[in-house]
């Protein structure tokens, strides 16, 4: 269930938005037309949903998840209608943090508006922006497919899941994980761990139901104790203020969130490769 497991993860084409949207909206539609007109959005691009509806679209979500692992808005779907108290509690743990209060209070955004990717490719070796320039390389995925948050009610509850969903990157880089379902079913389990979403839970512990024998067994034997044990006892990677850490090494980053690399993953485009593409694009015509 990941490539169930990347929010922002698959890049869908923009021609098939019209037809995500209107099926997200068909799963609403037997509800949604007995909403009390007084209901208002609460920011912009929110849809308030009651109980019923919230329950309606986890199950439906869930199982179009499970149908169609790429289908990025109905896995942000599920996300949020399954949240429950875990984004106060990642809340409480940004509030707990003045790293994580500057987020709170600022609330930066993750994109290519906001991120400069030509000035973290000329950063030394090693350091977080580099290595993440070098992974957005190796996996061809772009800061802009994450979608926006619409079913939290509490804005700043909606934030909270923004900053995860956009945050999600970060985690694959630090943690050395490429995007095939193997590595996504492992950052899913160690977000578990690390910020008790259910959805990275429900992702962790069903999405393996999609990979061969011998990848599931891998799964478990050992992508499953690394993440329960890295990710339980890590910092909360929720708090960290990335991109004021675009210069820090990121292997001193690592020791400073109690990280360690997971079992080596195998990644389809090699280090090398990614770093002498990079080398081209730097070098003036």
């Amino acid at each position: 269930m990941l490539s169930l497991l990347r929010t922002s993860f698959v890049h869908c084409p923009t021609r098939a938005l019209a037809r995500r949207t209107a099926l997200t909206s068909a799963l609403l539609l037997p509800t949604r037309s007995r909403r009390r007109s007084s209901t208002k959005p609460a920011y912009d691009g929110h849809i308030p949903l009651n109980w019923f509806e919230n329950a309606f679209l986890a199950a439906g979500s869930a199982a179009m998840s499970l149908a169609d692992p790429y289908r990025a808005d109905m896995i942000a779907a599920l996300g949020e209608t399954t949240a429950g108290p875990a984004l106060p509690y990642l809340r409480e743990r940004m509030l707990e943090s003045a790293e994580g209060r500057s987020i709170l209070k600022e609330r930066p955004r993750i994109n290519t508006r906001t991120v400069d990717l030509h000035a973290l490719a000329a950063l030394p070796e090693g350091t977080l922006g580099r290595a993440y320039i070098s992974w957005l390389e190796r996996t061809g995925v772009t800061p802009d497919t994450r979608d926006p948050v619409h079913y939290i009610d509490d804005p700043e509850l909606a934030y909270v899941m923004q900053r995860y969903r956009e945050s999600h990157d970060f985690y694959h880089c630090i943690l050395s994980l490429p995007v095939d379902v193997l590595s996504e079913l492992a950052v899913k389990a160690f977000e578990a761990a690390n910020l008790g979403l259910p959805m990275a839970a429900l992702g962790a512990a069903f999405g393996h139901l999609r990979i061969s024998p011998a990848r599931r067994s891998r799964y478990f034997k050992e992508y499953v104790p690394w993440a329960m044990r890295c990710g339980g006892s890590a910092q909360s990677l929720i708090t960290v203020y990335w991109e004021k850490r675009w210069e820090q090494d990121v292997e001193e980053m690592k020791r400073e969130l109690g990280i360690w690399d997971p079992p080596p993953a195998l990644w389809k485009k090699p280090l090398k490769e990614a770093e002498q593409h990079q080398a081209t694009a730097e070098t003036p015509p």
